[in-house]
């Protein structure tokens, strides 16, 4: 039981580094599909001083998350508005011997609605602000530490842009953050920390249709967790950086887009630390 709440409670809703170069930059008006395939593994748990914990920890966790994005035409403040919303399926093995734990499952999880958003193009730089929440309803079992859903409501803020260097567009560099904000979960006397993420990208355009670069992230929880069920030190934060290569493909004649990054985790603390790898796939309708 400790270990699951433990394992289940440390992080927020948002998957870093799922964006990647240009995050800040929104297509133009009409609606857009996409499909984010995720894997993430680790084998290392830092503690809060950074040092590798020896619990025998192992986790992988592989998601296939569908969004659906809805830019119209509509301005507001001179920008478009734009909603979107999707839902994730998760697989998750977890090990965590020192607790006991050794879990898996396959499962829906909790799923993002985002009512508000305004995207901005100018000549030389794109930007983005948007509003959504995480709601728990996906499957949650506080003894599962597998359980992708959270049973927490997540209400998270996003902002960032995207600078052109050219007036070509193809050199760019892109930073898009985000705050969340917890809930007490349901089940459990456990409010997690609120977390700040931001992701950014240094990218070259080739022949207009392929985008080469390095992208990344880091996140950082800002505030204690709360509760009576926290059994950990509640004044520890969790906090990661990450880098790695990116590859970004676009094919005009049907709107398509596939983009595929990987990204190394390190400088962790009280949290995993790992690799995640990413394929998007984005059709425009």
């Amino acid at each position: 039981m400790e270990g699951s709440c433990w394992a289940q409670a440390t992080e927020g809703h948002y998957v870093n580094g799922v964006e990647g170069i240009k995050a800040a930059s929104l297509p133009p008006p009409g609606i857009y599909w996409r499909m984010y395939n995720v894997y993430y593994h680790a084998d290392t748990l830092r503690d809060g001083d950074g040092d590798k914990a020896d619990v025998g920890f192992d986790v992988k966790v592989f998601a296939n998350v569908n969004r659906l994005i809805w830019m119209t035409k509509t301005e507001v403040l001179g920008g478009n508005f734009f909603m979107d919303g999707l839902v994730p399926v998760q697989y998750t093995d977890i090990k965590l011997d020192a607790f006991g734990v050794d879990d898996n499952k396959l499962a829906i999880g909790d799923p993002f609605v985002e009512p508000l958003g305004l995207s901005w193009h100018g000549k030389q730089y794109d930007a983005a602000v948007a509003g959504g929440a995480y709601l728990p309803v996906g499957d949650y079992d506080k003894d599962d530490a597998a359980s992708p859903g959270k049973d927490m409501w997540t209400f998270m803020l996003t902002a960032g842009g995207t600078v052109y260097f050219d007036q070509e567009k193809t050199w760019a560099a892109s930073i898009l953050s985000r705050f969340e904000t917890h809930s007490y979960k349901k089940d459990t006397d456990i409010r997690p920390g609120n977390d700040f993420h931001f992701e950014y990208g240094f990218s070259k355009t080739f022949m207009q249709t392929l985008d080469v670069g390095l992208a990344g992230y880091c996140q950082w929880q800002v505030s204690d967790d709360k509760g009576s069920d926290v059994v950990w030190d509640e004044g520890s934060h969790d906090r990661v950086v990450a880098a790695g290569p990116e590859v970004n493909y676009f094919i005009p004649k049907y709107l398509f887009f596939v983009s595929l990054r990987h990204e190394l985790e390190f400088f962790a603390e009280d949290r995993p630390e790992g690799a995640v790898t990413t394929l998007t796939l984005t059709k425009g309708f």
